[in-house]
């Protein structure tokens, strides 16, 4: 995978989760103490996400952050 299929396949993940839930990229960004345009970058695989906001929004999915890796498969090289 290239960083920005990891990026993506991240974001989609998020973006199932939160939609799982019925929250609003806004509702979420709240839940997490991030931006709304933070939340919608991320979704979209515009950005690199750091280790605290991971565990930030995993806490506000309520999931596991290892759930939001799912589907990811090591950088090429």
């Amino acid at each position: 995978m290239t960083q920005d299929e990891v990026l993506a396949v991240f974001g989609s993940n998020v973006q199932k989760e939160r939609q799982s839930k019925e929250f609003s990229q806004e509702t979420l960004a709240e839940m997490a103490e991030l931006d709304r345009t933070y939340i919608s970058s991320m979704e979209r695989g515009k950005r690199n996400v750091s280790l605290v906001n991971i565990v930030k929004i995993s806490n506000a999915l309520s999931i596991s952050p290892s759930k939001l890796f799912e589907g990811i498969r090591e950088i090429d090289g």
